[in-house]
């Protein structure tokens, strides 16, 4: 049993119906911090309304899930960017950081900038950006939280090679620095290798919660790893 401490999310017989058709039920686990969860299923098993239903972005239909971690130091990344397409890269730093309560230097906006390679396109439009660079922008979003708790919801589709390989290190690197993270992939069969647990959605149930490199999609998922 972990203690209470590192527990950053937890999530009690979770049920979700949209009307009378069911999408999964008993949905139940602890997210620890420091701790990557992956979260798998076929197309259609419920991956999205379960990060929502974990994330406080949904209701359950019955069930509980409770974030223990402070408001202010949770993130959310997902495929799609919430960027403002006419601001450039570090305005929309900027206001996000306002949003937050935040107040950091240009220097200090700049320098995450260039944590993720976009110090060249500061000044630059956001919409003007490829979908690599506006992920990007995105990730640098996240920087500024620190979050102890981040859901990733197939962040790296349409990505590029370059964009791809540092979201996930940068992923790998917040769970060692001590964040809870719940992560959708696009990329199974890559990213289990990333991660701590996985919990496996099928049959509209939790069919899988256990350790990554005990993950067998085949009999989880029946060879389907979407």
């Amino acid at each position: 049993m972990a203690e209470k401490e590192s527990i950053a999310l937890k999530v009690r017989k979770a049920a979700k119906f949209f009307g009378t058709r069911l999408i999964f039920k008993d949905v139940s686990c602890d997210v620890l911090r420091g701790e990557i969860l992956l979260v798998v299923g076929r197309n259609g098993a419920g991956k999205t309304t379960l990060l929502k239903i974990m994330s406080g972005l949904s209701r359950p239909s019955a069930g509980a899930a409770e974030i223990l971690t402070e408001p202010e130091k949770t993130a959310y990344l997902g495929h799609s960017t919430f960027i403002y397409p006419r601001l450039s890269g570090v305005a929309n730093l900027s206001f996000w950081a306002s949003m937050y309560g935040l107040s950091p230097s240009r220097e200090e906006l700049m320098a995450l900038l260039k944590r993720v390679g976009l110090e060249r396109a500061a000044e630059e439009q956001a919409g003007s950006y490829s979908r690599g660079m506006a992920q990007r922008l995105n990730l640098a979003r996240v920087f500024l939280v620190n979050p102890d708790l981040l859901f990733l919801d197939e962040p790296g589709t349409g990505l590029d090679q370059a964009s791809l390989t540092l979201l996930r290190d940068e992923v790998v690197a917040m769970r060692d620095r001590g964040t809870a993270i719940v992560w959708i992939s696009h990329d199974v069969n890559h990213d289990t290798a990333l991660a701590d647990r996985v919990l496996g959605l099928a049959g509209r149930k939790m069919a899988y919660l256990g350790a990554a490199s005990e993950f067998d999609p085949e009999t989880v998922l029946g060879g389907e790893n979407a």
